[in-house]
């Protein structure tokens, strides 16, 4: 990872930019005084104190016992596990005093760039409370391995469509068996491989054509009609590849 995203992600965890450098600093070199850091990073000598300073604040550093004083890192996989472990309590404690809570919007939801997509899709997963359909690429599907695996062990019903369903967790046999399968013929599926579609328990859906990148858009929508509309074209999907495959 370049220098730059490594700084960049460090500011997710809360850290200023400056406190970010330090602490990459710190975890290239080990032991070190302000001086040497100010040295090192080419920051000012005050705003390495204060930097340092705010760094043992987060978590993220340690003062040595002894003079001159000297600061070393935190682990980073024990920083970034705390940090993780403290803003999901803070965000329990956010959503158990919400000032009131806010219907589902029945309207339509543009949801743009991949990162925001699957953070709704994960969302979406883990809300399932009966049922499960979604339709996407083997690949695509197997990147929800965790989550589809806990609805799995929940009992919900879940049920996957895909041109390439043969390979999504192949050899895992105990969560394949927990999976009703649908294997999207080449014909039906032709230009769709980037195609997204999701329904939970008859109420949700999320359909939209993701490929990785910031562009990338889906719609989301709870509208009662919407949803049963869009039922029942997964549902005749479904019964098309049934009759391909000669099943009942």
């Amino acid at each position: 990872m370049e220098e730059a995203e490594f700084t960049e992600k460090l500011l997710l965890f809360g850290l200023g930019r400056q406190e970010a450098l330090l602490y990459r600093c710190l975890l290239q070199n080990g032991e070190l005084t302000g001086y040497e850091a100010a040295k090192l990073t080419g920051i000012s000598r005050s705003n390495v104190y204060n930097g340092l300073a705010s760094l043992t604040e987060h978590g993220a550093a340690y003062v040595l016992e002894g003079m001159p004083k000297r600061y070393t890192a935190v682990g980073l996989e024990e920083f970034c596990d705390n940090r993780i472990r403290y803003l999901r309590e803070v965000g329990k404690q956010l959503v158990k005093n919400c000032p009131g809570p806010a219907a589902e919007s029945e309207g339509y939801i543009t949801v743009e760039g991949y990162q925001h997509i699957c953070d709704k899709i994960h969302h979406m997963l883990l809300g399932a409370r009966e049922r499960i359909y979604f339709s996407a690429s083997g690949g695509f599907l197997a990147r929800w391995r965790e989550e589809i695996g806990e609805q799995v062990r929940l009992d919900r019903k879940v049920v996957l469509l895909s041109g390439d369903a043969d390979a999504v967790f192949a050899g895992e046999k105990e969560l394949r068996e927990g999976i009703i399968f649908y294997e999207i013929p080449s014909g039906m599926n032709e230009g769709r491989e980037s195609q997204v579609r999701l329904i939970i328990d008859s109420a949700y859906v999320l359909t939209g054509e993701v490929e990785g990148g910031s562009r990338d858009t889906c719609l989301y929508s709870a509208q009662k009609n919407f949803v049963a509309v869009f039922k029942d074209a997964m549902r005749n999907e479904i019964e098309l590849v049934r009759i391909r495959e000669g099943k009942p």
